[in-house]
């Protein structure tokens, strides 16, 4: 099994339709696919703000909008399978299908470690990658990305979240690569061949 992470900011690039071509064909049976929450996500950052939100009300307003993305990549690809149930994502890669998770589940009453921004729909893909002892995580952004970066680095940059870069360092063996939008073919020959066809510019950051 394999994780794919979309960026929330993929929902309204045109690179997206490709990706989610490519997901639907080479996908089947072994990539369950988590999307980011993008500006839905920015407007409830912002709405805590002016309002002074809780954080688990925000927490869970952040959630939703990933569910909502999940949606609208089903809309767009209907090959993709809406799984709401962690538990049922092995269910639908053994069926064959392409699992797209809607992390219902993580809706709470009340706040933990996580529950803040720190721990954004990235680190909430590492830790699905590691809960289901994935073979690979593959994180899709929409911005640049130095291949020489560390995982402060980024951070730093605001690539990544603060709390991926802390599961990221006891992921273990757990490839982790990061891709650019304009890199659908990096995956295909991942998915394909296990290996990228050129360097580019994503790298992988373990494994």
């Amino acid at each position: 099994m394999w994780v794919v992470k979309l960026g929330g900011s993929l929902c309204s690039d045109a690179s997206l339709p490709q990706w989610l071509e490519l997901l639907s064909q080479l996908g089947g049976g072994r990539i369950a696919v988590v999307c980011g929450g993008g500006s839905l996500a920015d407007e409830v950052r912002d709405l805590q703000s002016r309002w002074a939100l809780d954080d688990v009300s925000a927490h869970n307003m952040a959630v939703l909008s990933m569910v909502q993305n999940a949606y609208l990549l089903h809309g767009l690809q209907p090959g993709l399978q809406l799984v709401m149930r962690e538990s049922d994502l092995a269910v639908t890669l053994r069926r064959g299908g392409v699992a797209l998770w809607m992390p219902l589940e993580l809706l709470r009453d009340h706040a933990d470690p996580t529950t803040n921004w720190d721990h954004t729909s990235d680190a909430i893909a590492l830790a699905l990658a590691m809960r289901l002892h994935a073979e690979r995580l593959v994180v899709v952004k929409s911005c640049a990305i130095d291949p020489l970066a560390s995982l402060d680095d980024l951070v730093d940059a605001q690539v990544l979240d603060r709390g991926f870069a802390r599961l990221g360092r006891s992921a273990g063996g757990l490839p982790i690569d990061l891709l650019q939008r304009d890199q659908p073919e990096q995956l295909r020959q991942l998915l394909l061949h296990g290996y990228r066809w050129s360097q580019g510019s994503g790298e992988a950051l373990s494994g």
